[in-house]
């Protein structure tokens, strides 16, 4: 796989998406958990979508429960979740995993082209989110602390290319 658009996922409601349907838009592919001591991020991603996703910017949240049990519901309550505390509407995920062997393709690709601190190729926690290029390759990653708004920079440089 040598771009974000070799892959497929399945949206929170069960419909296939090719990420192939994003292409030429930059893209932030988060984990999130709705339990989580960083899940008040939704609203910092929320508002990256809402200034930039007319610009185009996508972020797709990914929902996964591999960190202390943080996103144990169904994806209807994940959707209803986030939709009813932090008024999410960019794209949400079936929830996946995104460690192990049972880890999504995607996720399998990303910390392999963006290793993280010293190098490890595990996702540490809820919110790591990956910054997407309109090319399709990863330009970066970013620790779950990094607060959505810290982003904006390199999301307005990755939109003007």
């Amino acid at each position: 796989m040598t771009s974000v658009y070799d892959f497929e996922a399945q949206t929170i409601t069960g419909q296939t998406v090719k990420l192939d349907s994003y292409r030429g838009k930059v893209i932030l592919i988060v984990n999130t958990a709705s339990k989580c001591g960083f899940t008040p991020q939704l609203e910092g991603l929320e508002q990256l979508w809402k200034s930039h996703g007319d610009k185009g910017l996508v972020i797709l949240g990914f929902p996964c429960n591999q960190f202390g049990g943080q996103d144990p519901g169904s994806n209807g309550e994940i959707a209803s979740f986030c939709q009813l505390n932090y008024g999410v509407t960019f794209p949400m995920m079936a929830r996946i995993d995104v460690n192990g062997p049972n880890a999504h393709p995607l996720y399998q690709w990303l910390v392999k082209e963006a290793p993280g601190l010293l190098g490890t190729k595990a996702i540490k926690w809820n919110f790591t989110k990956f910054l997407i290029g309109k090319d399709g390759v990863v330009l970066r990653r970013y620790a779950p602390s990094d607060k959505p708004e810290a982003l904006e920079d390199d999301i307005e440089r990755a939109l003007a290319v």
